[in-house]
């Protein structure tokens, strides 16, 4: 029964880790900032691209900044792996495509493709993340047909 139980434990601890990465990205969607900001390891290291954000009230604040704009977004995540690495740490890869339409331009929609690759750490018996790092493969602009048609 020993083995039963350390395998029904190790697919809970990944069922709630791949339940914070799915959260972050629902909670970025409807601005939930609040929400989100549990989500994060107080020295949180977040990677987008080229910008480096380090601490988890500034990068709760970046994210802000860089939605304020946006009337709706949507990520679609692929949780492809999570790997244990001991009781209070982990690591997993991410596939992210995500939407957003902007306040000032209704009529495109913005597209990024990209990967997530995040190590997560314990805290006081929840899985939050410690670093995030967001590997960009590329990014368009997609027109509305109406717009496109006019």
């Amino acid at each position: 029964m020993d083995d039963l139980d350390a395998a029904l434990r190790q697919l809970l601890e990944r069922q709630a880790i791949e339940e914070v990465l799915l959260r972050y990205a629902s909670t970025i969607d409807r601005k939930d900032f609040a929400t989100l900001r549990t989500l994060f390891c107080d020295d949180i290291r977040g990677r987008y691209g080229d910008v480096v954000v380090e601490g988890g009230d500034a990068l709760l604040q970046w994210i802000d900044d860089m939605t304020i704009d946006k009337t709706w977004q949507h990520h679609l995540l692929s949780v492809y792996h999570i790997d244990l690495l001991s009781e209070t740490e982990a690591e997993a890869l991410t596939y992210h495509t995500s939407h957003q339409t902007a306040r000032d331009t209704p009529d495109r929609c913005t597209r990024i493709i990209a990967r997530y690759t995040d190590k997560l750490r314990k805290v006081d018996g929840s899985w939050k993340i410690a670093d995030k790092v967001m590997e960009i493969g590329w990014t368009d602009e997609i027109v509305a047909p109406s717009a496109v048609d006019s």
